[in-house]
């Protein structure tokens, strides 16, 4: 096995749905041992988001969705009622041991527990301490609980999503994931690293308090900056690039393909390649902010040309030209893609409700010396239990059928 970039590091995870799971599974792909903590009977409410589930080796589905499945491996999972003061105290116990704690719960929800940042800061000063909710600590819409499209909502990425206004689907529209949680999930695993890295420095935890509109507002990027310094609201423009022309998906022969334009030059080489030096040169073209201002009419000239030859005569050839041009794959072509496959996107786990290996999407991140590990497949609802608390507290035997008795384990 290759060596551990987090190896060491133990993470306390009390996040489900899919901002938190995203975020201590890149820690946990980087060898951190995540401890997830589900409730009995129920675990992470995405378990249950499905079909599709994972089918074991005779084509019965196990109950583990695929949903669960994309954000979970590297965990362990443990059962564990803190609202029972013998599930509280081994909470307490067991962030003791811990470096980190990732928790996605309404903003003061773990206070009438004794597990918000306030209540352990004196107990456990080393401790990082991460809060991942809708909204923040702080604000009017603190207590509000948020998901993924109302922060896309109210984050303008769904104003600026989807076909101009008057073409038909023109209508506010989410991206096609998650990708605000998964953002915030991204942003949090970076405030983690950072924040331990003060800590070993000084030895001092804190508190990372992270939002989904926050986040979302943060990743505007070019659109934000845009309005900032223009005033001008931006608005949906389909597939088309607001900055950069041509930067859209255009028609071919047998089907559509992108064109991505980045400079002067660029589209100099696409007009030659397309038999229309001429285009290249024409006063309306010459340049970007030419290009911006005719838009329609230079979009108009490059479809005409696109459509006359195949796909594969466009990306093959523009590819030679270093002009950047690509298919618009449906997701079984990603995964046939020989880029995908050569840079090993997808991996199979040993899976416990199956007895047998299943594929799990790969990490993206490539190191040289610390790269990405797959120690365990997403876990089923508790299975490591027994595991943690004896490794962790010395706990088993009579003291583990006590504590399931009262319900404080299962």
């Amino acid at each position: 096995m290759s060596a551990l970039s987090l190896g060491g590091l133990r993470v306390f995870d009390m996040t489900r749905i899919l901002a938190g799971p995203s975020c201590t599974q890149i820690l946990g792909d980087l060898g951190a041992d995540v401890i997830k903590v589900e409730r009995a009977g129920a675990g992470d409410d995405t378990r249950k988001w499905g079909p599709p589930y994972l089918k074991d080796s005779h084509g019965k589905q196990t109950g583990e969705s695929a949903y669960y499945l994309a954000v979970n491996r590297n965990k362990r999972s443990i059962t564990l009622d803190f609202a029972k003061p013998e599930g509280r105290d081994l909470a307490l116990r067991l962030i003791e041991k811990c470096d980190v704690l990732v928790e996605n719960f309404k903003t003061g929800d773990l206070r009438k527990y004794g597990l918000a940042y306030e209540q352990l800061r004196e107990r456990f000063p080393k401790l990082v301490y991460c809060s991942i909710t809708g909204f923040g600590q702080t604000g009017p819409y603190a207590a509000r609980a948020g998901y993924d499209l109302l922060a896309q909502g109210m984050g303008g990425i769904m104003s600026i999503t989807g076909q101009p206004e008057g073409k038909p689907g023109s209508e506010p529209m989410k991206v096609g994931v998650g990708i605000t949680d998964i953002m915030t999930g991204m942003y949090s695993a970076v405030a983690i690293l950072a924040a331990l890295r003060h800590r070993d420095r000084t030895g001092e935890g804190q508190h990372i308090d992270m939002a989904l509109l926050d986040t979302q507002v943060a990743w505007l990027a070019n659109e934000g900056m845009n309005y900032l310094l223009s005033g001008v609201t931006p608005e949906r423009r389909g597939n088309a690039h607001p900055n950069i022309v041509p930067y859209s998906v255009y028609p071919c022969a047998d089907g559509y393909v992108i064109v991505a334009v980045g400079n002067d030059s660029q589209f100099q080489k696409l007009c030659t390649f397309a038999g229309r030096p001429e285009l290249g040169q024409d006063p309306r073209f010459l340049t970007n902010p030419l290009r911006l201002a005719n838009r329609d009419a230079c979009d108009a000239a490059v479809a005409s040309l696109t459509k006359t030859r195949t796909q594969a005569h466009w990306v093959e050839g523009l590819a030679k030209l270093a002009v950047p041009c690509s298919p618009v794959n449906r997701i079984d072509q990603v995964f046939a893609d020989p880029q995908v496959k050569a840079r090993a996107m997808t991996v199979r786990m040993r899976h416990a409700a199956t007895g047998v290996d299943v594929p799990i999407l790969a990490s993206p991140i490539k190191m040289s010396a610390t790269p990405p590990t797959y120690r365990r497949a997403p876990p089923v609802c508790g299975q490591d239990t027994d595991e943690v608390l004896h490794e962790l507290l010395g706990i088993d035997g009579k003291e583990l059928e006590a504590l399931r008795a009262r319900g404080a384990v299962s």
